[in-house]
């Protein structure tokens, strides 16, 4: 049962990109909002919950996580991570921004793809990231499915990526 729940969630995850609402975007802007500052934090709840996730930053590979988190390079890494999220918040929500929102996440999704990151390593990052939000924000019904549109369409470019097939 667990493997047909898993297998119906990759399946949403990579239906096609489909514009959000405005209450899903109003949602994901205002939670975000009180997040993005927490860059450090969330690369390290990631790591830890997935060390293969970890593993596969050679600067971080096989290093102390506790010890890393006060290091320049995460902090550096995890702003990178976060700016990209903070990129396309801004940008979501505009019909018009569409374009540029496959652009910039067709190119994420093929530099993974060369680094050999799987559909599995990024619904971990989700799953994580779902679960720092939860510890982080009023967390209900509403946020959960916004946030969880929004990684779809992103899920939607990033796999089609994985897959070889870029979104235009």
């Amino acid at each position: 049962m667990k493997f047909l729940i898993l297998a119906l969630c990759i399946t949403a995850a990579v239906a096609d990109y489909h514009p959000l609402t405005s209450s899903e975007v109003a949602t994901i802007k205002s939670t975000w909002d009180a997040v993005k500052t927490h860059e450090v934090d969330i690369l390290y709840a990631i790591f830890k919950e997935h060390p293969d996730i970890q593993a596969k930053f050679s600067q971080f590979a096989g290093k102390d996580l506790d010890s890393l988190k006060g290091s320049t390079d995460f902090a550096i890494h995890a702003t990178r991570i976060v700016s990209f999220i903070s990129n396309y918040v801004l940008l979501v929500g505009d019909e018009h921004n569409v374009p540029g929102i496959k652009t910039v996440v067709n190119k994420m999704g093929q530099n993974h793809k060369a680094r050999g990151v799987t559909k599995d390593q990024f619904n971990e990052f989700k799953n994580t990231f779902m679960n720092y939000m939860k510890g982080h924000v009023d967390f209900n019904g509403d946020v959960e499915h916004a946030w969880t549109d929004a990684f779809d369409n992103l899920y939607f470019i990033i796999f089609s990526n994985l897959d070889g097939h870029p979104v235009a």
